[in-house]
């Protein structure tokens, strides 16, 4: 696995370089069309690779989180963030701590990228009608508008990229003990699709996507608000220019992703729980005498969300969020950052604040 890591890394590095030179060649003459082509190109790859380094810096909490979320009532395995990892260390070794996550940066690189530049666009839209509804050219995004971008944004690329999302789940959740093994991640999907239908590979979507919406929607109109309020405000003598240093920037990304995720991760448990209706050999629902005392089968969102309430109590809901609070801090802040840094570098001219 950390060879397959470092290759991935050298592959994006080098991507990198090579847009960086392409994009020295446009400015001293490639026309208008090529030069927004790679423009959005150079953009996508600062999300895609924003997402990567992200996720692969939390994937043992992302793991951890995701199996505490599925785990059987009646076959306590995980009872904490410490005694959690401990347990996936002493049962896995250092490569279970890291399981899914080459799926996991197989979804999240396009979904990154797809989300960060489908803000860009949705903002600029918005905010060119928000103009023309105002007749004021000057006007700028509001906290309320870039809550909508985000939406729009989250939307568009958890839809994109569902599938992907749903098999990695399932991939993260299986142990070396579970009775049937997913090879990875086109094996899970190809599997799935032949015994389960099409349908199965959009289980959970209704709640993801009502979740999308708060989460990533908070995750931008936080993070770009407050860091124009720094610039303009400029409290406490923290900001001396126009120009937030990185250290402000992960403080204003993991205040985003708290707030953005402890409001939208009730939806999060309900749709790993409904992506798990259908897989009778998932090792979370077999209990410690090998029989299954809790059968995973929800007729949607509602009744999901009511049988877990009434079995497990509302606290069941918030399951996991311990270590993806630890999770979502880092995560968030450096995806946010690693995007300007990378987009910096490629010497993109549009930036999420402009």
């Amino acid at each position: 696995m950390a060879s397959e890591d470092v290759k991935t890394s050298e592959s994006a590095v080098n991507t990198i370089v090579n847009l960086a030179e392409e994009a020295k060649l446009a400015r001293e003459g490639v026309n208008a069309p090529s030069h927004a082509v790679l423009s959005i190109c150079k953009s996508l790859v600062a999300g895609g690779v924003a997402g990567g380094v992200s996720r692969t810096a939390v994937a043992p909490l992302e793991r951890l989180k995701i199996l505490l979320q599925v785990q059987n009532p009646h076959n306590i395995k995980y009872n904490g963030t410490i005694q959690g990892l401990k347990y996936i260390w002493g049962t896995e070794g250092f490569r279970g701590l890291f399981k899914g996550n080459g799926t996991n940066c197989a979804r999240i690189v396009p979904n990154s990228a797809v989300k960060f530049f489908s803000y860009e666009q949705a903002s600029q839209g918005i905010l060119w009608l928000y103009q023309q509804q105002t007749g004021k050219e000057d006007a700028e995004l509001t906290p309320v508008l870039r809550l909508g971008a985000g939406a729009c944004a989250g939307i568009i690329a958890m839809s994109a990229t569902y599938p992907m999302d749903m098999v990695r789940g399932r991939i993260t959740v299986q142990t070396d003990k579970s009775p049937y093994q997913y090879r990875g991640m086109f094996h899970a999907l190809s599997t799935v699709l032949r015994e389960e239908g099409p349908r199965a590979l959009y289980k959970g979507w209704l709640p993801s996507v009502i979740g999308v919406i708060p989460y990533v929607g908070l995750n931008f109109a936080v993070y770009e608000s407050l860091k124009d309020w720094l610039i303009k405000s400029k409290p406490f003598g923290l900001i001396e220019d126009s120009e937030l240093s990185v250290t402000t920037r992960l403080a204003c990304g993991a205040a985003a992703g708290t707030i953005g995720q402890t409001v939208a991760y009730p939806l999060d448990v309900i749709r790993r729980r409904m992506q798990m209706v259908g897989w009778n050999n998932a090792a979370s629902v077999v209990a410690g005498d090998g029989k299954v005392k809790a059968p995973l089968e929800y007729t949607g969102m509602i009744d999901a969300f009511r049988q877990t309430v009434r079995h497990e109590g509302f606290g069941a809901l918030y399951k996991g969020l311990v270590p993806n609070s630890v999770k979502v801090v880092p995560s968030i802040a450096l995806a946010f950052v690693t995007y300007e840094v990378v987009k910096d570098i490629l010497g993109v001219e549009i930036r999420i604040s402009d």
